[in-house]
């Protein structure tokens, strides 16, 4: 009886069985911290690692200098297909202030440190407002030509999802730092490539 309410009373406290095995001292634990995990066994098994480990820098050199060159290959999953080339294509196409958000920002964030009290209350309350309202406004506005555009034109595309918040993103970057790289410049008619 009591040997059962010990163990019911040792169970309620939160007791610990032994391990079986003693702790190990700490210059063994940390030697065995130390050694290389996957070391190969052979020199031709290290000699396949090797060759291995080339392949992946090479890939990684291959995508870092393919994809600003535009090539397909090397886009991102959220980039293939037409509806998307013709989601950046029409950002592309035109000029917009939302590019110029980073730009802004940084004369925005310079003057409200460097200005008079008068100018910071100007910005804070009026040019800071209408650069967000503006930013709103053109997102919405292509992305609700991009989505309406692109569910008439391509609606077997896998990648229409989102596809209005991918366009109205990439508004907001820099046009130098665009990744896929523009096809198009300002003021130039999309292609018939990306429209299908």
């Amino acid at each position: 009886m009591t040997g059962a309410a010990e163990t019911a009373e040792g169970s309620q406290k939160g007791y610990t069985p032994k391990k079986g095995v003693p702790t190990p001292k700490r210059r063994d634990s940390q030697a065995e911290l130390r050694r290389p995990l996957n070391a190969p066994q052979s020199r031709k098994e290290a000699y396949r690692q090797y060759r291995e480990r080339r392949a992946r820098e090479q890939q990684r050199t291959a995508s870092k200098s393919g994809a600003p060159k535009g090539e397909e290959r090397y886009f991102r999953p959220q980039d293939f297909g037409p509806a998307r080339a013709y989601a950046r294509d029409a950002v592309d196409s035109r000029r917009s202030l939302s590019e110029f958000f980073l730009y802004f920002s940084l004369v925005i964030i310079v003057a409200l440190i460097a200005a008079p009290v008068e100018i910071q209350a100007a910005i804070t309350y009026i040019a800071w407002p209408v650069m967000m309202v503006t930013i709103v406004v053109e997102g919405v506005f292509i992305a609700r030509r991009v989505k309406k555009y692109t569910a008439e034109h391509f609606p077997n595309d896998d990648n229409l999802r989102g596809i209005g918040l991918y366009a109205a993103m990439r508004q907001l970057q820099i046009r130098r730092l665009r990744l896929p790289k523009p096809r198009v410049k300002p003021g130039e008619p999309i292609g018939t490539a990306a429209k299908g």
